[in-house]
């Protein structure tokens, strides 16, 4: 009988929690698509269905609630609205008393009432240009 070296193969359940956690799986055309967070600018929810944008101006439907697709995320998105969660990184503008955000892909999102404090305070360690209306 032949011994052979010993081996050891990685064991998928030894990831790290964080690692299992590092993208978001959606369906487009019959194929499963991996995203991960830097290609994500914003999220839109609309009841138990949440609409993905990335950054090349695509557009995913995904039935998961915002609140559970926020616990995936890390702390560079920003819950700005009920319906929107941003990526504090593709914010390039903050308009009409921090009442807008501005996203590089050229969509506009309302911050809510209630948290425009939170938000400015936030994004205030970045150098964005304000433009009050």
């Amino acid at each position: 009988m032949k011994n052979f070296p010993s081996f050891t193969r990685p064991n998928l359940s030894e990831r790290s929690y964080n690692d299992s956690r590092s993208y978001i799986s959606v369906q487009s055309m019959g194929r499963t698509i991996f995203l991960t967070p830097d290609v994500i600018t914003f999220l839109e929810g609309e009841g138990n269905y949440t609409f993905i944008y990335t950054n090349n101006g695509k557009k995913y439907l995904v039935s998961k609630t915002l609140k559970s697709l926020a616990e995936q995320l890390s702390d560079k998105f920003l819950r700005v609205h009920k319906s929107y969660l941003v990526n504090a990184d593709y914010v390039v503008e903050r308009m009409e008393d921090d009442r807008m955000l501005k996203l590089s892909c050229g969509k506009e999102v309302v911050v809510s009432r209630r948290k425009i404090k939170e938000v400015s305070g936030l994004l205030d360690h970045t150098n964005l240009i304000r433009i009050s209306a």
